[in-house]
């Protein structure tokens, strides 16, 4: 069977549907059901409007932090922090056993390494010379000492 290969920059719905659909069905074949589930946490402002927060999802017993936002005006209050620690609290609530993120900002990585996090891989330079970086951490079971 020969292929036409198209090289573009914008996909339809429809067109992205055509190759998710099939893969996330051989993934669900392959690996069984992921229970994905969303997880936000929203920062809100005095009347209400979201300034930042925590955007990610939960899926095969991890947490995946997609999004961390805190603004300018609020950076160095333990905002961050405070946003994985809820964070991590719902991801093992449902029954997760770690998170991982990633991350260009020097900054951010330093508090994800506060936080508990390792690093598990970097690549770079990117353009400017930037890096990415992926993080990890893996969560200690409650009364796991205890049980020894």
């Amino acid at each position: 069977m020969r292929y036409e290969l198209t090289v573009t920059d914008t996909i339809s719905p429809e067109d992205e549907k055509a190759v998710e659909a099939p893969l996330v069905a051989y993934n669900i074949e392959t690996f069984g059901k992921s229970d994905k589930r969303d997880l936000s946490i929203l920062l809100r402002d005095a009347e209400g409007k979201v300034e930042g927060g925590l955007v990610g999802y939960t899926a095969r017993g991890w947490l995946y932090v997609r999004l961390l936002f805190v603004p300018e005006s609020a950076r160095g209050e333990g905002l961050g922090p405070q946003l994985l620690a809820l964070a991590e609290q719902e991801a093992r609530r449902r029954g997760c056993i770690g998170a991982y993120l990633d991350t260009m900002n020097p900054k951010a990585r330093q508090t994800y390494l506060g936080c508990g996090y390792s690093v598990i891989g970097e690549h770079g330079p990117l353009h400017g010379g930037m890096s990415i970086t992926w993080l990890s951490k893996c969560f200690e079971t409650q009364g796991e000492d205890d049980e020894r």
